[in-house]
């Protein structure tokens, strides 16, 4: 049998992942990327002469997928990746100490449960109820509703939805939970809280996120005989007999002319997926979602400075200018970094409106109220670099597309479409097999006929 030639479009996490996994699988792969740089919306960028992360990530254990994959690549996790166990802390005086031991599931979150400490003996029992009703129903609703409404129903306390299932929320589905869907956040708690006690670990990252992962497979690809293309933008899709053929745009004039694949994963943004498709298909396949953004505000101090903790929680309270709701000590990550803290602003449409220089100012305050340290007020330098399209609102009953749209030979990656998962690292990495496999069963079908 001929070995196929697969188009990857797109170098995003979801496109990196299937033109891997086609790699693997023996078929000819080109990787096309619109830009210089694999990774999409979790990359390394420059910015003012240093490179930072374009968005702070924290990984779960339960990321069976993503794991998978980097070692398929030959990445040792231990290696680029620093797992910690199930926590929510926030600085002394102002919230909740809760840290998971390492114990089997569920005993590692029943006896974090009764050691945490900023929890009254109710915040304990409302904790202890949900949990146990939450495993009864199997994680999952008949219906969908909103998280806040979920939290209601099961009778959650104000310093619980405070202190625990907002930061939750808002990490996991960057949704507030006034409009977050509670199937999807049940889905996370599943594999998280209510799996084996390694799924619930967090794992941060002690590289760049180009580093991770988008780097090793491009090397990983090229290895295996296939092709990535940069500064490659794909701008038609035509049938050619039952393959395909790519016009695009390209620095590389050579590139202009139009390339001949057997298949295609389309895995741009859902915008340029519904144009790319949109004369292929009698009606849209790929909705118009409504966005939300994640803003990381970059301070740097002297390498002295060092939180008391890798990573801890704070309370957002917009009104008193808390836009911050988790902070990163990335020198105790990697050395290079000493000094330099990361601010996560999860559903950052308001924040935004503040101004960078404004809400750099206003998260370095922030810090020192609540770490009790004056001088962090005034950092040497500070970053504010924003996704404002970093992941679609994960609301009540979202209609997401398949990876199979009904055309042959054609597939869709990415972490909008149908899954368990709100947008994340994991649901791009699978999703991307998932289309990579659709595509590989239908071109050897196709090529046996």
């Amino acid at each position: 049998m001929t070995t196929p030639r697969i188009a990857v479009i797109g170098g995003g996490w979801a496109g990196c992942a299937a033109a891997v996994e086609l790699a693997t699988q023996g078929a000819s792969v080109t990787l096309y990327e619109a830009s210089r740089t694999l990774g999409g919306r979790a990359r390394v960028i420059s910015s003012h002469g240093r490179t930072l992360d374009n968005g702070q990530h924290i990984l779960l254990g339960a990321y069976g997928e993503t794991l998978r994959l980097l070692r398929l690549i030959g990445v040792a996790e231990k290696s680029v990746l620093l797992r910690l166990p199930l926590q929510m802390c926030y600085p002394d005086g102002t919230g909740m100490t809760f840290i998971a031991p390492r114990l089997p599931a569920p005993w590692h979150v029943t006896l974090a449960l009764l050691r945490a400490r900023g929890l009254r003996h109710a915040d304990r029992m409302a904790l202890a109820r949900f949990s146990t009703a939450a495993r009864w129903m199997g994680w999952q609703l008949n219906q969908d509703c909103t998280v806040e409404e979920l939290l209601q129903r099961h009778d959650q306390t104000d310093t619980l939805v405070r202190l625990m299932w907002r930061p939750l929320c808002l990490a996991a589905l960057n949704t507030p939970p006034e409009l977050a869907s509670a199937r999807i956040f049940l889905n996370v708690l599943r594999d998280s809280l209510g799996a084996r006690r390694s799924a619930s670990d967090m794992l941060l990252p002690r590289v760049d996120l180009s580093a991770l992962f988008p780097r090793h497979a491009a090397m990983h690809i090229e290895r295996h005989g296939g092709q990535v293309v940069y500064g490659a933008r794909v701008e038609r899709l035509e049938r050619a007999g039952r393959g395909w053929r790519l016009g695009m745009q390209s620095q590389d004039q050579d590139q202009d002319q139009p390339q001949a694949h057997d298949a295609v994963v389309l895995a741009t943004a859902p915008a340029q997926a519904a144009a790319l498709l949109a004369p292929l298909a009698q009606a849209s396949v790929v909705p118009a979602f409504d966005w939300e953004a994640i803003t990381t505000v970059y301070l740097q101090y002297a390498a002295s400075v060092r939180l008391p903790r890798i990573f801890l929680a704070l309370q957002d309270a917009p009104g008193a200018g808390h836009w911050g709701q988790f902070v990163f000590d990335r020198g105790q990550l990697n050395a290079s970094d000493a000094g330099l803290l990361a601010v996560v602003v999860s559903a950052s449409g308001a924040a935004l409106e503040q101004g960078n220089e404004a809400l750099a100012a206003q998260v370095a305050a922030q810090l020192a109220e609540v770490l009790r340290m004056p001088t962090l007020a005034a950092p040497q330098w500070s970053r504010v670099i924003s996704e404002k399209r970093a992941t679609f609102a994960c609301t009540p009953d979202l209609q997401r597309p398949s990876n199979d749209i009904g055309i042959a030979g054609l597939a869709l990656a990415g972490d909008y479409t149908a899954s368990d998962y709100p947008a994340t690292l994991e649901s791009a990495v699978r999703s991307g097999t998932a289309a990579a496999r659709l595509v590989l069963q239908g071109v050897g079908t196709g090529l046996q006929a």
